[in-house]
C-alpha cells in the first residue's frame, strides 16, 4: 500500500517529528513492516502523514466529483454534494454551519483552470510537478499528448477505479520539476519493488485479459507526453512495467467527502432528544436515498504513495487503521487496540465483509491483489479449515446492510 507525513502544502516528505513508528526490516520475502517505538494505546493516532504524490482517479473527476487538483479536499458544500449524488437539487440540508467547505478560498491555475481548495494547495502543485503538467489552453484538445494518455486510460480502467495513470505521470514530473533529481528518483525507489513475474500478474490484474497490448499502448503515449532522459529506464518496457506495479502494489486508496464531514458535525452537535432523533432520522434516509441512485460511488477517489504506510503489512485482525478525517490527502494511521513497544503494526487491505470470509477466500482476494498468502494469527489458526468457498460467502459477496452502508458513506 503506501506512504510519506507533513504538513498538508510541504514539499517534501517524512514522518511527522515524535512519531510513534519505525520502518524496519524483515526479510527478504516480507520486506519492510512498521513498528511501535513506544506504547501506543487503543482509539490513538499513531502518525499522521502526507503523500509523496497523489491524484484524483481521472473517472471519478469526469463524473463530476470535485475534489482539490493537489490535496483531493472535496470542494463541493455538503448540500451540494448530497444534491448531485441524489439527483434532486431541490434537498436543503440542515444545519448547514456545520459545513467545513471554505468557496471564498478556492483558487484555479490561471492556465488550464484546475480548481485547488487553497492558495497554498495551488503553489503546492506548481513547485512540485504543475508546472509540467499544465495544459493551458490545450486542456480541452484530445489530440494533446497528455489528454490521449488520460482517454486511453479511461478506455482501459473502468470503475470501481483502483489507481490512475496519472498519478505515474506526477512522479515523473515531479523529477522533471526538481532541481534534486536523484533525490526524488530514491525517493521513489524506496517503495516496494516486484521481480518481473509479479510485476506482469499486476499489469495483468490492473488491465485484464489484452494487457500487453495495452500496456504497451500506455507506454507509447506515457513516453510521448512525458519522456525525460533522466528516467529513461521508467520508459523503456521493463521500466514502464516495474513502475506500473509500484503504483498498483503501493498506492493507497484516498476518499474525502464533504457530506461525510458534515455529518461527523451534526453527530457532534449538542441537541435535545427530539431534535437529535429527528436529524438522525434524516440522515438515515438520506444515506438510503444516495445508496438507490448512487450506488457505491459516494466519495472524491484517488490514490497516493505513502512512505511509511506502504510499510504497514496485512493481517486479518489488524491492530491500526488508515482513515483521512481531515477530508484531504493527509493519511491518519490510529490503533485499533492497544500496541505495545516493538510490536509489529499491521492494517488490513480487505474490508470489513471480506476479513469475515473464509481463510480460503481470504487469501484468494489477497494472491489476486497483492501476490501473497497471509499468516497472520487468525490464518494460522484457521489453517485446517476446507480450502472451498461456501456457498453462503459467493451468494453475499457484494452484499452491504444499511448500518455497513453508512459507516462506509461517513467514515472517510
Amino acid at each position: 500500500m503506501a506512504a510519506a507525513a507533513g504538513d498538508v502544502c510541504g514539499s517534501a516528505a517524512g514522518a511527522q517529528p515524535g512519531a510513534a513508528a519505525e520502518a524496519r526490516f524483515i526479510s527478504s520475502a516480507k520486506g519492510k513492516g512498521l513498528f511501535a517505538t513506544r506504547s501506543i494505546r487503543k482509539g490513538e493516532t499513531v502518525f499522521v502523514e502526507r503523500p509523496v504524490v497523489a491524484s484524483q482517479f481521472l473517472w471519478n473527476a469526469l463524473y463530476n466529483y470535485r475534489a482539490c487538483d493537489h490535496c483531493l479536499r472535496a470542494l463541493e458544500t455538503a448540500e451540494e454534494n448530497a444534491q448531485r449524488l441524489l439527483g434532486k437539487s431541490s434537498l436543503v440540508l440542515p444545519h448547514p454551519e456545520q459545513c467545513s467547505i471554505r468557496k471564498d478560498l478556492h483558487q484555479q491555475c490561471p492556465r488550464c483552470q484546475v480548481t485547488y481548495c487553497s492558495a497554498e494547495c495551488r503553489q503546492a502543485a506548481l513547485e512540485q510537478y504543475h508546472q509540467v503538467l499544465c495544459l493551458g489552453p490545450s486542456r480541452d484538445d484530445p489530440t494533446h499528448p497528455l489528454n490521449k494518455l488520460q482517454e486511453a486510460w479511461r478506455n482501459m480502467h473502468y470503475p470501481p477505479e483502483t489507481s490512475s495513470i496519472m498519478l505515474m505521470a506526477r512522479m515523473v514530473a515531479t523529477v522533471k520539476q526538481a532541481k534534486d533529481k536523484d533525490w526524488w528518483i530514491k525517493a521513489f525507489s524506496q517503495f516496494c519493488s516486484k521481480t518481473a513475474n509479479e510485476e506482469e500478474e499486476i499489469a495483468h490484474k490492473l488491465l485484464g485479459d489484452k494487457f500487453k497490448g495495452q500496456l504497451e499502448l500506455l507506454r507509447l503515449l506515457f513516453t510521448e507526453a512525458l519522456y525525460d532522459e533522466h528516467l529513461s529506464r521508467w520508459f523503456t518496457p521493463e521500466g514502464f512495467r516495474s513502475l506500473f506495479a509500484l503504483v498498483g502494489t503501493n498506492g493507497q486508496g484516498i476518499g474525502t467527502s464533504s457530506l461525510s464531514q458534515w455529518v461527523h458535525a451534526c453527530d457532534a452537535l449538542d441537541l435535545p432528544v427530539l431534535q437529535r432523533e429527528e436529524l438522525d432520522a434524516f440522515i438515515d434516509q438520506l444515506y438510503k436515498d444516495i445508496e438507490k441512485e448512487s450506488g457505491e460511488f459516494l466519495n472524491c477517489e484517488g490514490s497516493g504513495l505513502y512512505v511509511l504506510q506502504s510499510c504497514c503489512n496485512h493481517s486479518c485482525i489488524p491492530n491500526a487503521e488508515t482513515s483521512f478525517p481531515d477530508n484531504n490527502f493527509l493519511l491518519h494511521l490510529t490503533a485499533l487496540e492497544d500496541i505495545e513497544a516493538g510490536e509489529e503494526i499491521c492494517i488490513s487491505y480487505l474490508d470489513c465483509c471480506q476479513r469475515e470470509r473464509s481463510r480460503h477466500s481470504r487469501n484468494k482476494i489477497l494472491r489476486e491483489n497483492y501476490l501473497f498468502a497471509c499468516s497472520c494469527p487468525k490464518c494460522l489458526a484457521q489453517a485446517d479449515d476446507p480450502d472451498a468457498t461456501s456457498d453462503e460467502e459467493e451468494e453475499g459477496e457484494g452484499e452491504t446492510d444499511d448500518a455497513e452502508l453508512e459507516d462506509e458513506m461517513t467514515d472517510v
